[in-house]
C-alpha cells in the first residue's frame, strides 16, 4: 500500500507544472469584481433590447459576436499593443496619443463617458495595489480605461496576447451578463454565450495584434445608434 501511495505521489508531482505569477495578476486584473464600474454600462444593449433588435439568446449572441469582430478585432485590440509596446519602450508620447486615438474613437458621448469613468477609477486603484502612477501620466490614465489596463499589465510582466485575451474575455463576461439581465435570459444561457464565443478569442487577439495602423478603426452602426438612443432612454437601469 505504501509503495502504491509513493507511485501516486511521485506521478501527481509529474504533473504540477509552476504557475506564473503574471497569470494571477492577470486574473486579478480581470476579474468582476475589480471596482471599476463594468457592471454598470451595457454599451447601447439596453437599447437595443428595449427596441426588440435583441430579444432572445441566439440574437444576443449574434450582437455580442458582431461586437468582438467589428470592434474588439479591429480597435480595442490592436490599439491594446501599441500602447503596450509604448508603455515598454517608456515612450510617453506614442502612449498618450494612442490613448485619446482610442477615446477619439468612441462615437457616442455614453461611450467615451464611460471610458473616462472607468479610467478614473482604475487610475485611483492601481497605486492601492503597488502599481506607482508618475503625475504626467496619472491625466492620461484617468482618461481611458484600456490605457490603465496596459500600464497594469506590462508593470506586471503580463505578456502582451495573453493580456489582450484577458481584456477579451473581461469585457465577454461584462455584456454577457448584461443580456441575460436585461433581456432577461438564464444564467444558463448566458454560458452557452460565453461558451459558444470564447474559443474565438485567440484568433481575435491574433487578428488585432497583426493589424496595421491604416487598418485600425471600428464598424458599429447600430452599437452607436443604440448606445446614442439609451442616453435618452427613459427606463433603464445601465449608466450612460
Amino acid at each position: 500500500m505504501v509503495v502504491v501511495q509513493h507511485k501516486v505521489t511521485a506521478i501527481i508531482k509529474n504533473m504540477i507544472t509552476p504557475i506564473d505569477p503574471s497569470l494571477l495578476r492577470l486574473l486579478h486584473l480581470v476579474s468582476p469584481s475589480l471596482p471599476i464600474g463594468a457592471f454598470t454600462y451595457s454599451q447601447g444593449l439596453e437599447w437595443a433590447v428595449e427596441c426588440d433588435w435583441v430579444k432572445n439568446e441566439a440574437q444576443l449572441l449574434e450582437w455580442i459576436g458582431h461586437l468582438l469582430e467589428n470592434s474588439l478585432a479591429q480597435l480595442e485590440i490592436p490599439l491594446l499593443a501599441r500602447l503596450y509596446q509604448a508603455r515598454d519602450t517608456q515612450d510617453k508620447q506614442a502612449f498618450k496619443d494612442w490613448t485619446y486615438y482610442l477615446l477619439a474613437s468612441r462615437e457616442t458621448q455614453e461611450l467615451r463617458q464611460e471610458e473616462r469613468n472607468r479610467g478614473r477609477a482604475l487610475a485611483s486603484l492601481l497605486p492601492e495595489l503597488g502599481i506607482p502612477i508618475s503625475t504626467d501620466i496619472l491625466p492620461v490614465l484617468k482618461s481611458c480605461q484600456l490605457s490603465g489596463f496596459v500600464y497594469a499589465a506590462q508593470y506586471w510582466h503580463i505578456p502582451l496576447s495573453i493580456a489582450a485575451a484577458g481584456y477579451l474575455w473581461s469585457w465577454l463576461e461584462a455584456i454577457v451578463l448584461a443580456g441575460v439581465k436585461i433581456i432577461p435570459l438564464g444564467q444558463s444561457a448566458g454560458q452557452r454565450i460565453l461558451a459558444n464565443l470564447s474559443p474565438n478569442i485567440p484568433e481575435i487577439v491574433k487578428c488585432g495584434l497583426q493589424l496595421t495602423d491604416d487598418k485600425i478603426g471600428a464598424s458599429c452602426p447600430a452599437q452607436i445608434l443604440a448606445s446614442s438612443l439609451h442616453e435618452t432612454q427613459y427606463t433603464r437601469i445601465y449608466r450612460s
